[in-house]
């Protein structure tokens, strides 16, 4: 392993917590927020998959907007468009998971690692969240970089978006020297299937039983973010 690793991290469900928004759904729908809020993240990425098997892209603020309108329906509710518009904005200002804040405290201090956000949002839309939100912004400079899918206009889990991440951070030829760290299981395999390490962080701790490429599975399994720093240690 060379000494110098990148760690790219998922943004949405893995530093991020989609949930979150449920607060501001809350004020709209007291009792659906929980549900329209898991919804709305169902669709979110459902959405991406169809699109990708359709060879269609749309922005993923696009996507997750049209996703929101799909969840309201679904629960026979409608917002205005500038409560809608409210409420992408609130998407900016999402909350971390707790593990978050001192994984990358610790990870700053560790000058052979390079951390990337690597996420199927725009660049605009990552780089407000990296900036506007309470919990992560005291942390944007722990990142190098921010690596969107906007740019091969595919989204996860497509092969071209991990390669077009390993070209990014100058990793092209050394694949195995990219290590993605993600909540997300179709995440995972996408990246283990060209190459890529990945981290699967499995905080509900229900261990791996995806099995949509039964062969591919994650480098490491972790239950919390903060225990990623044992494994980069091992490793630089």
């Amino acid at each position: 392993m060379a000494s110098n690793i990148v760690l790219a991290f998922d943004l949405y469900g893995t530093l991020l917590s989609t949930e979150s928004i449920a607060r501001q759904l809350g004020e709209h729908f007291p009792a659906k927020a929980q549900s329209i809020s898991s919804l709305w993240r169902r669709y979110q990425l459902e959405y991406t998959w169809r699109l990708n098997s359709m060879d269609v892209y749309e922005p993923f603020s696009t996507v997750t907007r049209n996703a929101l309108v799909h969840a309201l329906a679904e629960h026979d509710e409608t917002l205005p468009d500038d409560d809608i518009t409210a409420l992408m904005n609130a998407y900016d200002s999402l909350s971390t998971f707790p593990d978050v804040k001192p994984t990358l405290n610790e990870l700053d201090a560790i000058p052979t690692v390079r951390a990337v956000v690597f996420s199927n949002g725009t660049q605009s839309m990552v780089s407000n969240s990296v900036r506007s939100s309470p919990d992560l912004a005291p942390h944007a400079t722990v990142f190098a970089d921010i690596v969107s899918v906007d740019g091969v206009k595919q989204f996860k889990p497509a092969p071209a978006v991990y390669l077009h991440l390993a070209e990014r951070v100058g990793k092209a030829a050394q694949l195995e020297d990219v290590w993605l760290v993600s909540g997300n299981p179709f995440d995972v395999v996408g990246a283990r299937s060209v190459g890529l390490n990945a981290i699967w962080v499995d905080r509900a701790g229900q261990g791996w039983i995806d099995a949509a490429v039964p062969g591919e599975r994650p480098t490491v399994v972790v239950r919390s973010l903060e225990e990623i720093l044992d494994v980069v240690k091992e490793r630089v």
